[in-house]
């Protein structure tokens, strides 16, 4: 059965060319291109399900094309995973502030790539948890009509915000949060007004989820994600 759609966006031949040999072999057929006006041209016409996105191109780069991707209606819902270089970070919040999906640091592995296109492409297909569907995942259960958290079978007594930070977390596994947009869907009397105090809520959150904790992982520079 065939797969997926990608393209690559990419100017460094030999990077473009590695991604696109890694992504054929598991089967996607692959489109690419070496600038982002190029790029934008085959999202448009070729409706590709993911795009594997260079930051830094040539002519219209890769922030200003995810921009444009999200625009559209006919687009919004492609998936987006960056390539981004090391000490990029700023560059990696605004994408993901954007609306990109993920991001992969260079010089990456293909192995990380290639399990990092699967599960975008796995999430899609499958749609996000609504807001008042149980979670189970790594032995915690969410329950958000009651808004009731177990652990191991133990309750586990959260404020309205921790609750939220975690459901938040929970319903996309894998996706990485900033802690704008973490801050942003706070709500309740304790309520995030600074990038510091997500920090401190994580904190509590992971203190009140004993080992199962750590399945809330810092993506350093950028913010949150809840471990697959």
């Amino acid at each position: 059965m065939a797969k997926e759609t990608v393209l690559v966006v990419e100017d460094e031949e030999d990077i473009a060319e590695l991604v696109r040999l890694h992504l054929a072999r598991e089967g996607y057929h692959v489109l690419c291109a070496g600038s982002g006006e190029d790029g934008l041209r085959l999202v448009q016409t070729r409706s590709p399900a993911l795009v594997v996105l260079d930051l830094m191109l040539p002519g219209i780069d890769g922030l200003e094309v995810c921009r444009e991707i999200r625009s559209h209606p006919a687009t919004q819902r492609t998936s987006i995973l960056m390539l981004t270089a090391k000490g990029e970070e700023s560059d990696i919040v605004v994408g993901l502030q954007l609306g990109a999906d993920d991001y992969v640091t260079k010089p990456f592995s293909p192995k990380v790539l290639l399990a990092r296109v699967k599960a975008l492409l796995r999430r899609k297909t499958e749609g996000v948890v609504d807001d008042q569907t149980s979670i189970a995942l790594h032995h915690i259960v969410i329950n958000p009509g009651r808004r009731e958290v177990t652990v191991a079978g133990k309750p586990a007594s959260l404020t309205y915000t921790e609750f939220g930070i975690l459901h938040l977390l929970a319903r996309r596994p894998g996706w990485v949060f900033t802690r704008t947009q973490i801050r942003d869907a706070s709500r309740g009397e304790d309520s995030i007004s600074t990038d510091r105090a997500v920090d401190v809520q994580i904190v509590s959150l992971r203190r009140k989820l004993g080992p199962a904790g750590k399945y809330i992982e810092t993506v350093r520079g950028v913010g949150y994600r809840f471990k697959e």
